[in-house]
């Protein structure tokens, strides 16, 4: 939860605000595995959720507007914008990842005698 707060805030800076949003799961996991995916997950559970809420606003838009066609046709029109959040979902969750690695080794190297 803490991961997903600080994508949702940090995360808006670009390339480095997802990698530092990663750190930070880092810094609440203390594993390496764990916190690779915390990160990877801090950033891609927002985009699923936008993903299925927007689909499903556009087909209730559509059945509003014109019964069954334009559901359809709002569910297809749904899927095409649900797409371009596929592609953010996945820029947010492997820059998550990568600052989980980043903050996890950063905690191992403090840890070596």
């Amino acid at each position: 939860l803490a991961g997903s707060f600080a994508m949702s805030t940090i995360g808006q800076i670009p390339l480095i605000g997802p990698v530092i949003s990663g750190a930070i799961c880092s810094l609440i996991v203390k594993d390496m595995q764990k916190s690779i995916i915390s990160g990877f997950l801090s950033g891609s559970l927002s985009g699923i959720f936008a993903g299925i809420i927007i689909t499903a606003i556009a087909s209730a838009i559509g059945m509003a507007t014109d019964g069954t066609q334009g559901g359809i046709i709002g569910w297809f029109i749904g899927a095409i914008i649900g797409g371009g959040i596929f592609i953010s979902t996945l820029y947010f969750g492997i820059l998550g990842a990568i600052g989980g690695a980043l903050g996890s080794s950063l905690l191992v190297k403090d840890n070596v005698r």
